[in-house]
């Protein structure tokens, strides 16, 4: 079922950090330039007044939330067992937050082709509409996380980027919290080797 397109509104939006621990950071390739464009999002997300969730896998073998990240902010930090975020916790959280859902879901973490992929189709199966932050994810292997993309966008997600969530929050440049974004933004975001199909070509090239 088709879900309705807008511009992200942050009185309308979630942001959801998928289980991004220290465990996971030798097995993951390109982890520390995933953690600078979650960084810069979640800061945004922040200033902005977005409310956050943040889910942590089995944390008492896998570890916490990576110290580099502030989720002080977080209106939960929750451990799970399920791959899906979309737990009883969670779901509590959400419906005091939204007094019901929120219309879109800014989705993003590890792994792209288990914990993210199985909480994005809990989510569609809501009705909400879910954008992956694809420089925000990774997997194990690249391949898998690229694939995870491409069958979440088969699904209905919105597959988008850090930079255009957080402009498409901010709108306007007379937005107030602007200058604080402007800052996290001077820097571009950090490349994550993005591609499609496994067929080695960017995301979004047309193949000749």
């Amino acid at each position: 079922m088709a879900l309705r397109r807008c511009h992200l509104n942050p009185k309308k939006t979630l942001f959801l950090l998928c289980d991004i621990q220290e465990k996971f950071r030798p097995a993951m390739p390109l982890f520390d330039n995933m953690i600078k464009n979650v960084d810069k999002l979640t800061k945004a997300g922040k200033a902005l007044d977005v409310p956050l969730i943040v889910t942590e896998h089995y944390p008492e073998k896998l570890g916490k939330t990576v110290a580099q990240l502030d989720v002080s902010h977080a209106k939960l930090v929750s451990g799970k067992t399920l791959f899906s975020m979309f737990t009883p916790e969670v779901k509590a959280v959400i419906k005091d937050i939204f007094s019901d859902k929120p219309e879109d879901v800014v989705l993003y973490g590890l792994e792209s082709h288990i914990c993210v992929e199985q909480t994005a189709i809990d989510l569609l199966e809501q009705n909400i509409n879910v954008y992956i932050v694809a420089d925000c994810c990774s997997s194990r292997l690249n391949q898998d996380r690229d694939l995870a993309l491409d069958r979440l966008r088969q699904a209905g997600c919105v597959i988008t980027t850090s930079e255009s969530v957080i402009f498409d929050l901010v709108r306007d440049k007379n937005n107030p919290k602007f200058d604080v974004v402007r800052k996290l933004v001077n820097q571009p975001s950090v490349d994550m080797e993005l591609t499609r199909n496994g067929n080695g070509l960017p995301v979004g090239s047309a193949k000749l």
